[in-house]
C-alpha cells in the first residue's frame, strides 16, 4: 500500500497540473517561438510519467526505511514535498500564466530543491537518491529550454 500511495502522489500532482495547464500548451505555448532543441510535444507526457513513477518509488524507499533517524526521514519527506509543490506551480506559471521569466526563476528554485532532496534521500537510501537523478537531469534540460523560450519571446 505504501508503494501504491508513494507512486500515486507524484502522478496525481502531475496529472492535476497537466489538466490545469493544457489550455496554455495548446494556445500560448503552441504559438511561442522555440529554440531548435525543443523536443516534440508528444515526448513530454511519457517522460514526465516515467519521472513521476521513479519519484514515487524513491519516496517509497525513504518511507519504508527503518534504519534512519526520524528527523532525517522527516526532512527528506519535507524536501520531497517542497520540490513536488514547486514542480506543480512551474507548469501553472509557465503555461497558464504565460510567464516564462517567472517560471525560469521558479524552476531554478525547483532544481535546488530537487538537489537537496537527492542529498537527503541519499542519507537514507542510495537507490532512492539515484532514482531522482534522471529527474534533475530532465529539469536541467527544461531549465535551459525555459530560459531559451523566455529570451525568444
Amino acid at each position: 500500500m505504501k508503494l501504491f500511495i508513494s507512486i500515486l502522489i507524484p502522478l496525481l500532482v502531475g496529472g492535476i497540473s497537466g489538466y490545469f495547464t493544457s489550455s496554455g500548451v495548446e494556445g500560448w505555448y503552441a504559438a511561442a517561438n522555440k529554440p531548435w532543441f525543443n523536443p516534440p510535444n508528444w515526448i513530454f507526457a511519457p517522460v514526465w510519467t516515467a519521472l513521476y513513477i521513479m519519484m514515487g518509488i524513491a519516496l517509497y524507499l525513504v518511507w519504508k526505511a527503518e534504519t534512519t533517524s526520524s528527523s532525517v526521514k522527516q526532512t527528506a519527506v519535507i524536501l520531497f514535498a517542497v520540490q513536488l509543490t514547486l514542480n506543480f506551480f512551474w507548469s501553472l506559471i509557465f503555461f497558464k500564466l504565460q510567464q516564462p521569466g517567472w517560471a525560469f526563476a521558479e524552476i531554478i528554485t525547483m532544481w535546488l530543491a530537487i538537489l537537496f532532496t537527492i542529498i537527503w534521500f541519499g542519507k537514507i537510501s542510495s537507490t532512492a537518491a539515484w532514482l531522482l537523478v534522471p529527474y534533475i537531469c530532465w529539469v536541467s534540460f527544461a531549465s535551459v529550454l525555459n530560459y531559451a523560450i523566455w529570451k525568444l519571446n
